[in-house]
């Protein structure tokens, strides 16, 4: 479903990215892993058009995304839950919820006929929400902030749903619940590209993991290779 083909990315004139690769299957989860400030994010933000990307292709759906404006990339099917949550804080969840609301269908998803997401399914998914609709955004814990990033992101109705490091700085019964969550996304038919620190997590709900390291691919595999290599983890991850 998306593919990124040999992509360099800036920051003005210092590259960020080198020939970076990577392919997410349709109805699949991908984790990108690395340590901090290895490019993780700027992979992401080149994906949804937020940084400068040169040379070889972000295709999504057989189109390339390279040179579309962010709200395009985010109306073709992709959501971000983007680091530190951004949620707004002087709106109420509801109105969080309803001002990201996409009523459109993505023709030729996988289980398409499960990929309806509004704000009752929401809801559901996350029942603490019910009880907070008419609470500020600003007001929430973090916990729950996180929730409300991710069912915003949700409602834009997306094939593929980004998340980028959603389990930070969040209690472990918070984090167990997330990930409990990201399993049922995953099996509704939603694809996943996730960046986070917990490999155990990780390598129970992704496919494939791309491991990066300043700026360039230095390894990828499935899950039970990278758990047979824990020299591989040492290296690159500190773990």
């Amino acid at each position: 479903m998306l593919q990124v083909r040999k992509i360099d990315a800036f920051y003005g004139a210092n590259q960020a990215l080198f020939q970076f690769s990577m392919t997410i299957a349709d109805g699949g989860a991908v984790s990108l892993l690395g340590r901090n400030g290895m490019g993780k994010t700027t992979m992401v933000n080149a994906i949804m058009g937020i940084v400068e990307s040169r040379g070889g292709a972000i295709v999504y759906n057989g189109e390339n995304l390279r040179g579309l404006p962010p709200y395009r990339i985010a109306q073709k099917g992709i959501g971000l839950v983007p680091e530190g949550r951004q949620i707004f804080p002087n709106l109420s969840v509801r109105e969080n919820l309803i001002a990201a609301a996409n009523r459109g269908h993505y023709r030729g998803a996988k289980n398409a006929q499960t990929l309806t997401w509004d704000l009752a399914r929401v809801l559901d998914l996350f029942p603490t929400l019910k009880s907070r609709l008419a609470r500020m955004g600003g007001q929430l814990s973090g916990g729950e902030q996180q929730m409300l990033a991710t069912a915003r992101a949700l409602m834009l109705n997306p094939r593929l749903l980004i998340l980028d490091e959603a389990t930070e700085g969040l209690a472990p019964l918070v984090q167990q619940e997330l990930w409990q969550k990201l399993h049922e996304i995953k099996q509704s038919g939603v694809s996943l590209l996730l960046i986070d620190k917990n490999l155990d997590q990780l390598t129970q709900l992704a496919d494939h993991h791309y491991l990066i390291e300043k700026g360039a691919l230095v390894w990828h595999g499935d899950s039970a290779r990278l758990n047979a290599t824990p020299d591989l983890r040492e290296k690159y991850l500190g773990v």
